[in-house]
C-alpha cells in the first residue's frame, strides 16, 4: 500500500486545484520560505481527521479555507483528498484503491468522504488503525512533533509507542468494552431501579384501575342521559329559533319596504325642491321683466306729454288763425258793402269831390296812419306768434333733448354700472390673477425646493446605500464569525450532551440502570444530577463525594430493589442506590466549633444547591464533610481535633478521620459534577450565539430591506426628480402665461378706466347741457308768456286801430265818393271802387294764407295725435304684456305655494316613516339578538357535546332513546350521577391501561435485567483478556523498539548508545517512556542536555527504529532535518533510502543533502502573491536520460 496522490483545492494558499502524483521511493517537496510547502503536510493531517486548530497553525477551522488576495476573492470551501493504492488489501476494505476526502465550508459545515461516500470521522480513524497512518500516528512528522517527542513528558510519548507496538486498536477495544461495561452497569442499575419503582406502583395503580372502571361506567350512563337531554333541548331551541327567524324575516321585510318608501318620499321631496328652485328662478325673471316694462312705459308716457304739448300749441295757433279768418271775412264783407255804397254814392262823391278833396286827403292820411299802425301791430302780432311757435317748437325740441339726455344718462349710468361691474370683476380678476400668479410662483419655488430636496435626498440615499453596502459586508463577516463560533460551541455541547446522555465516565452498571430511567419512573438520577455547585467548589465537592457521585437516587426502596434485581439478572455489575424514603434522618455535623476555624468555608452540603426534596440525600453524603480553602489549614484543623473530621480542600485534597490524606491529579478530567454546569453554560452560549445569529440575520435582512427600500426610494426620487423637472417647466410656462394674462388684464383695466373717465366726461357734459337746456326752457317759457302778453296788448290795439281804420276808411271812402262824385263822379267812384276791390283782394289773399296755415296746423295735429295713438297702443300693449307677466307670476307663486304645501306634507310623512323605521329597526335588532342568542345556545350545546363526549349532532341522533322523554327526571338523574362522579374524587382514567402496561413492562424488564447481568460478566472477561494481550504485546514490541533504537542511534551518530525506559511503579499500559541518549564520546545524559541537532537526530533515530519494526505505508516528513548539519543530513538521507523498501516517503525540505537523495521533486512557488503553484521534476527519469 502506498500514497498515490493528494488533491488540494481551496486549502490555505492552494487557491487552484492541484494534484500531487506519488510513486514508491522518496518524493521531495521544496520551495522558498512562505511558498506553502508545509501546507501540504497540514492538508494530509487535516484530511486524516485533525481537529486541533493549533496543529494546523490557525485560529479557527475556517482559516484553512483560502482567504483571498488583493487580486482574488476568498473561496467558499476547502477540499483535500488522498488516494492510496490498496491492492495488497492492507486496509480492511474491499477496494484496490481508497480515496479519503474532507470538505469544509465557510458556514462551518464539514464532511468526510470515503470513495465518494459520506462517512464519519470514526470510520476514517478505524480504517487506519495499527497502520501508523493517522493524525496521532507516526506517518506525518513535523518539526513540532520532533520537539514534542524530545521535550514532552514521558506520558506524552505514550501514544507514539502504543501505535508502534500495535496495541492502539486493543486499547480502543478495551475502552469500548469498558464503556460498554459501564453502560451495561448503568443499565442494570437503571433496570433495578425501574423494577423497584414498578413494584411500588403496582398496588396503587391496581386500586386506581378499579376506581377508573366504576368512573367510566357512571360516565357512560351520564353520557347517555346528557345526549338525550341535549337532543330534546336542541329540538326545542330549533323550534324557538325557527319562530324567531320567521318573525325576524317579517320585521326585516317591513323595515325594507318602509325604508324603500322613505327613500321614495325623499326622492320626491328632492324633485319638488328642484321644482321650487326652478320656480324661484322663473319668478325672479318675471319680476325683473315687469320692472323693465314699467320703465319703458314711463319713457313712452313722457313722449306722449311732449306730443300733447305740441298739439296744444298748434291748437292755440289754429284758434288765433280762425279768429283772424273771421276778422278778415268780416272785413271782406264790409268792403263789399262799402264798395256797393261807394258805387251808389259815386255820383255824390264825384259831385262832392272838389269840396271834399282836402277832407278826403286828410281822411286818407289818417286812414293810412291807422293802417300803418295796424300793419305794424299785425307784424308785431305775427312776430310774437312766430316767436311763440318757435318757443313751443324749441321747448318741444328741448324736452325731446331732455328725454334724450335722460335716456342717454340712463344708458350711460347703465353702461357705467356695467363698466363699474367689469372694473370690479377685473379688479377681482386681477386680485385672483395676482393670487394665482403668486400661487404659481410659489408653486414654481416649491417645485424648485422639492427638486433641491430630491437632489439632496438622492445624494443622501446614495451615500446611505454605500454605507449600507459596507455595513452589510461587515455584518456578513460578523455573521460568518458568529456561525463558526456557534457551530464550534454547538459541537462541544452535542459532544458533552452525548457524554451526559450516555453517562460517560460512570460505571457500566450505572449506565445500564440509567438506560431504564424512561421505563422506571422511580429513578430520579445519579447524585451528580441532583447536586449543583459553583464552579470554584466543584473539585472540592466532587472529591468529597468520591464514588458516591455515581450513586443512584430513587424515590423509594422498592425501586432500588427492582434495579438491584435487574443488575443481578443482567449481570450488569453493582450500583449503590439512595432511596428518598429511607434517607430521612441524616447525621448532623458534630464538631460545630470547627466551622469557626481559619480557612473553613463551610459544610459541604451547605455549599451545594439542591432541591429541598433531595436535601436529605445531599446532607447524608456531604453533611459531615468540611470544605477548607487549602491543605495547610486542613492539616492544622485535623491536628487540633485529633484527626476526627473529614475535610476536603478547594484543590481536591482529602483528609479523612485517622489522619490519611489523599491528593494529586486526576487521571481524567471527567468532572461529572461540572458537566451540567458546562452544558448550561454551553447551552446559554449557544443560545446567545443563535440569538446573535438570528439578530444578525434579522439585522442583515433589515439592512437589506433598508437597502431595497433606499434603492426603491432612490428610483422613486429619480422618477420624482424627472417629474419635478417637467412640473418645473410647466410651472415656469404657467407663470409666464399668468404674467401675460395679468399684463393683458392690466391693459384692459387701463382701457376700462379710460372709458370710465370718458363716461364721466359724457355725464358731466350731459349734465351741463341739460342744465343749459333747462335754462333755455325756462327762458322760452318766460319769453312765451311775455310775447303772449305783448300779442294780447297788440291785438287789443289792433282791434282798436282796426275799428279806427274802419271808421277812417269809411270816412275816407265817403269823402272819396263825394270827391269823385264831386270831381269826376263816375271816375272817382270807379277808382274808389277799384281801391276797395284791391283791399278786398288783399284780404282774400290773407284769408287764403290763414286757411293754408289752418290746414297745415290740422295735419300737424292729426300726425301728432296719430303718434300719441301709436304710443298709447304701445303703452296698452305693455299693459297687456305686464298683465300677462303678472298672471304668469301669480300662477308661478301659486304653484310654488302648492309645492311648498306638498313639501310640508312630505316632512310629516317622512317623520312618520322615520319613526316607523326606528321602531322596526329596534324590533329587527331585538329579534336578531334573540336569534343569535338561540344560535349561541345551540352552538354552546353542540360544543359542549363535542368537548365533553366528542360526538356531533348526527352522532347524538343515533344514540336517541325514545323512552327518555321526561326532562325533569332526566335532569335529576344527571345531577345525581354528577354527584356520584364527584365523590369518586380525582380519577386516573388511564390507570386501567397503565396497569396493564405496567405489568407487561415489569415482565420485560425482569428478563432484561437477567440479560444485563450476563452481559456484564462477558464484558469483564473480554477486558481482562485484552489487558493480558496488550501487556504481552507491548512488552515484546517495546523491547524490540528499544533494541532497534539503539541500533539506528549508533548508525546515525556513528556510535554512542540510545536507551528507552519505562517509568517505574506504574501500570505498563499507562507508564510514561523515558528516552536516554549517549552520543559518541559523551556521558549518558538526559535529553534536555543535548544540543538542538543531537535532539533532532535522536528523535529521527527513534522514528526510523519504529519504521524498521512497523513500517507505515507512507511517511510525510516536514523539515525534520532542519536542525542537522550537512554531514548528519547526508546520514539522514542515506538511511532514508534504506527505509524505502517498505515505506514511501514524502519529504518537505530545503536541505541540499536531502534533495540529492530524492527520486522526484515537487517545487512549490508563489508566482502570484498569496497563491501556491506546483512545479515537478522526475529525477529518476532525468538520471536515466543522463
Amino acid at each position: 500500500m502506498y500514497l498515490k496522490s493528494i488533491e488540494i483545492h481551496g486549502f490555505k494558499s492552494f487557491a487552484n486545484k492541484i494534484v500531487f502524483q506519488f510513486h514508491n521511493g522518496i518524493t521531495g517537496i521544496v520551495g522558498p520560505n512562505g511558498s506553502g510547502k508545509s501546507n501540504v503536510a497540514d492538508a494530509v493531517r487535516w484530511v486524516l481527521g485533525e481537529q486541533r486548530v493549533k496543529q494546523l497553525r490557525g485560529a479557527s477551522m475556517q482559516d484553512v479555507i483560502f482567504s483571498g488576495t488583493e487580486m482574488r476573492k476568498p473561496l467558499g470551501y476547502a477540499y483535500v483528498a488522498i488516494t492510496l493504492d490498496n491492492s495488497d488489501h492492507q486496509l480492511a476494505i474491499d477496494y484496490d484503491e481508497v480515496t479519503v476526502a474532507r470538505r469544509i465550508y465557510r458556514s462551518g459545515e464539514s464532511e468526510y468522504l470515503l470513495n465518494g461516500t459520506v462517512c464519519r470521522l470514526k470510520d476514517v480513524n478505524e480504517l487506519f488503525y495499527d497502520t501508523g497512518i493517522g493524525k496521532e500516528g507516526y506517518s506525518i512528522i513535523g518539526q513540532g512533533q520532533i520537539e514534542k517527542i524530545l521535550s514532552g513528558k514521558p506520558e506524552e510519548r505514550r501514544e507514539l509507542f502504543d501505535e508502534a507496538a500495535g496495541i492502539v486498536k486493543f486499547k480502543r477495544r478495551k475502552a469500548a468494552a469498558q464503556k460498554k461495561l459501564e453502560d451495561e452497569k448503568q443499565n442494570l442499575v437503571r433496570v433495578k431501579d425501574i423494577l423497584s419503582e414498578l413494584e411500588k406502583q403496582t398496588g396503587p395503580l391496581e386500586r386506581q384501575s378499579e376506581t377508573a372502571k366504576v368512573y367510566l361506567k357512571k360516565k357512560e350512563e351520564l353520557r347517555r342521559l346528557d345526549v338525550n337531554l341535549f337532543l330534546m333541548e336542541n329540538a326545542s331551541l330549533k323550534e324557538q329559533s325557527a319562530s324567531v327567524e320567521e318573525k325576524y324575516g317579517i320585521a326585516a321585510g317591513d323595515l325594507e319596504s318602509t325604508t324603500a318608501q322613505y327613500e321614495k318620499i325623499k326622492e320626491e321631496y328632492e324633485q319638488i325642491q328642484g321644482q321650487i328652485e326652478l320656480l324661484d328662478e322663473t319668478i325672479e325673471k318675471s319680476r325683473t321683466a315687469l320692472t323693465d316694462t314699467s320703465v319703458l312705459r314711463g319713457k313712452l308716457e313722457g313722449e306722449i306729454n311732449v306730443l300733447k304739448e305740441q298739439i296744444h300749441s298748434a291748437k292755440s295757433n289754429e284758434q288765433h288763425l280762425l279768429s283772424r279768418k273771421e276778422t278778415v271775412q268780416r272785413e271782406i264783407d264790409t268792403k263789399n258793402r262799402d264798395k256797393d255804397e261807394i258805387l251808389r254814392d259815386k255820383d255824390i262823391i264825384d259831385r262832392q269831390a272838389a269840396e271834399l278833396e282836402k277832407t278826403r286827403n286828410e281822411a286818407r292820411e289818417r286812414l293810412e296812419a291807422v293802417q300803418g299802425v295796424i300793419e305794424e301791430l299785425n307784424n308785431r302780432i305775427e312776430s310774437g306768434k312766430n316767436t311763440i311757435i318757435d318757443a313751443l317748437n324749441s321747448r318741444a325740441t328741448i324736452k325731446s333733448k331732455l328725454g334724450r339726455y335722460d335716456t342717454m344718462t340712463e344708458q350711460i349710468n347703465i353702461r357705467k354700472a356695467e363698466l363699474t361691474s367689469r372694473l370690479l370683476r377685473m379688479k377681482s380678476d386681477e386680485a385672483h390673477q395676482e393670487a394665482a400668479m403668486k400661487e404659481l410662483e410659489e408653486e414654481f419655488e416649491r417645485i424648485n425646493e422639492q427638486i433641491r430636496l430630491l437632489g439632496e435626498s438622492q445624494a443622501s440615499k446614495e451615500e446611505k446605500l454605500s454605507l449600507i453596502r459596507d455595513e452589510l459586508a461587515a455584518k456578513d463577516q460578523k455573521l460568518r464569525d458568529t456561525q463558526v463560533s456557534y457551530h464550534k460551541k454547538k459541537s462541544q455541547l452535542e459532544a458533552l450532551s452525548n457524554l451526559t446522555e450516555r453517562y460517560e465516565g460512570y460505571g457500566g452498571s450505572i449506565k445500564r440502570v440509567m438506560e431504564h430511567r424512561e421505563r422506571e419512573k422511580g429513578i430520579i438520577g445519579v447524585v451528580a444530577d441532583i447536586i449543583k455547585v459553583d464552579k470554584k467548589y466543584e473539585t472540592a465537592i466532587e472529591t468529597a463525594l468520591g464514588g458516591n457521585i455515581q450513586n443512584i437516587v430513587t424515590d423509594n426502596e422498592d425501586t432500588a430493589k427492582r434495579m438491584i434485581a435487574f443488575l443481578k439478572q443482567s449481570k450488569g455489575g453493582r450500583a449503590t442506590f439512595l432511596p428518598l424514603t429511607s434517607i430521612t434522618n441524616p447525621q448532623e455535623f458534630k464538631n460545630q466549633p470547627a466551622l469557626k476555624e481559619e480557612g473553613v468555608i463551610g459544610i459541604a452540603d451547605q455549599l451545594a444547591k439542591v432541591d429541598p426534596k433531595y436535601r436529605n440525600v445531599a446532607k447524608s453524603l456531604l453533611g459531615r464533610i468540611l470544605v477548607v480553602d487549602h491543605v495547610d489549614h486542613a492539616v492544622k484543623i485535623a491536628r487540633k481535633y485529633g484527626y476526627s473530621i473529614r475535610m476536603v480542600t478547594l484543590e481536591g485534597e482529602m483528609l479523612v478521620p485517622g489522619g490519611a490524606i489523599s491528593g494529586g491529579t486526576f487521571k481524567n478530567s471527567s468532572n461529572l459534577l461540572g458537566r451540567r454546569r458546562e452544558m448550561e453554560e454551553l447551552e446559554a452560549r449557544v443560545k446567545e450565539y443563535l440569538k446573535e445569529i438570528d439578530g444578525l440575520l434579522q439585522e442583515i435582512e433589515d439592512t437589506k430591506s433598508e437597502r431595497n427600500r433606499l434603492r426603491l426610494g432612490l428610483e422613486e426620487d429619480k422618477a420624482s426628480l424627472q417629474r419635478k423637472f417637467i412640473e418645473q417647466n410647466t410651472a415656469r410656462l404657467n407663470v409666464i402665461k399668468a404674467r401675460e394674462r395679468r399684463d393683458e388684464a392690466s391693459e384692459g383695466s387701463q382701457e376700462l378706466k379710460a372709458e370710465e373717465r370718458e363716461i364721466e366726461n359724457q355725464i358731466r357734459e350731459i349734465r351741463e347741457s341739460k342744465e343749459e337746456i333747462q335754462k333755455e326752457l325756462r327762458l322760452s317759457e318766460e319769453t312765451e308768456k311775455q310775447v303772449e302778453a305783448e300779442i294780447q296788448e297788440f291785438q287789443k290795439q289792433l282791434d282798436e286801430k282796426r275799428a279806427e281804420e274802419s271808421e277812417e276808411s269809411q270816412n275816407a271812402a265817403s269823402w272819396d265818393v263825394e270827391v269823385e262824385k264831386m270831381l269826376q263822379q263816375q271816375g272817382f267812384h270807379q277808382q274808389n271802387a277799384d281801391r276797395i276791390g284791391g283791399e278786398i283782394q288783399r284780404f282774400l289773399e290773407e284769408l287764403a294764407e290763414i286757411e293754408e296755415g289752418l290746414l297745415k296746423s290740422g295735419e300737424d295735429i292729426k300726425n301728432k295725435e296719430g303718434s300719441i295713438t301709436q304710443i298709447q297702443q304701445t303703452i296698452a300693449a305693455s299693459h297687456t304684456t305686464q298683465s300677462d307677466a303678472q298672471i304668469r307670476l301669480k300662477e308661478d307663486m301659486e304653484r310654488k305655494e302648492e309645492l311648498a304645501a306638498r313639501q310640508k306634507n312630505f316632512f310629516n310623512d317622512r317623520e312618520s316613516l322615520s319613526q316607523r323605521m326606528t321602531a322596526l329597526d329596534k324590533e329587527v335588532y331585538r329579534l336578531n339578538a334573540q336569534r343569535e342568542k338561540l344560535q349561541e345556545m345551540l352552538e354552546s350545546q353542540i360544543n359542549y357535546m363535542w368537548d365533553e363526549y366528542e360526538i356531533t349532532l348526527s352522532d347524538a341522533a343515533a344514540l336517541r332513546d325514545e323512552a327518555m322523554n321526561d326532562l325533569g327526571v332526566m335532569k335529576k338523574e344527571i345531577s345525581a350521577l354528577k354527584d356520584q362522579i364527584r365523590k369518586l374524587g380525582d380519577v386516573n382514567v388511564n390507570a386501567i391501561e397503565d396497569y396493564k402496561n405496567l405489568m407487561e413492562r415489569y415482565g420485560f424488564l425482569k428478563n432484561q435485567h437477567d440479560d444485563l447481568v450476563e452481559a456484564e460478566k462477558t464484558l469483564e472477561g473480554i477486558i481482562e483478556e485484552l489487558d493480558t494481550a496488550m501487556r504481552k504485546q507491548f512488552n515484546e514490541k517495546f523491547a524490540q523498539i528499544s533494541h532497534e533504537f539503539d541500533k539506528v542511534f549508533k548508525e546515525l551518530f556513528g556510535g554512542g548508545k540510545g536507551t528507552l525506559e519505562l517509568m517505574e511503579e506504574e501500570d505498563i499500559l499507562e507508564a510514561g517512556i523515558r528516552i536516554i541518549a549517549q552520543p559518541p564520546g559523551k556521558k549518558l545524559q538526559n535529553m534536555m542536555q543535548l544540543s538542538g541537532g543531537e535532539k533532532a537526530l535522536t528523535a529521527i533515530a527513534l522514528l526510523f527504529a519504529i519504521q524498521n519494526l512497523k513500517p507505515s505505508p507512507f511517511c510525510l516528513l516536514d523539515e525534520i532535518e532542519a536542525a542537522l548539519d550537512e554531514s548528519n543530513v547526508s546520514r539522514f538521507a542515506r538511511y532514508l533510502h534504506k527505509l524505502t523498501r517498505s515505506t514511501q516517503f514524502i519529504v518537505i525540505t530545503h536541505r541540499r543533502g536531502t534533495m540529492e537523495q530524492v527520486d522526484r521533486l515537487y517545487g512549490i512557488t508563489m508566482q502570484e502573491k498569496g497563491v501556491s503553484t506546483l512545479v515537478s521534476v522526475n529525477l529518476i527519469d532525468k538520471e536515466l536520460d543522463d
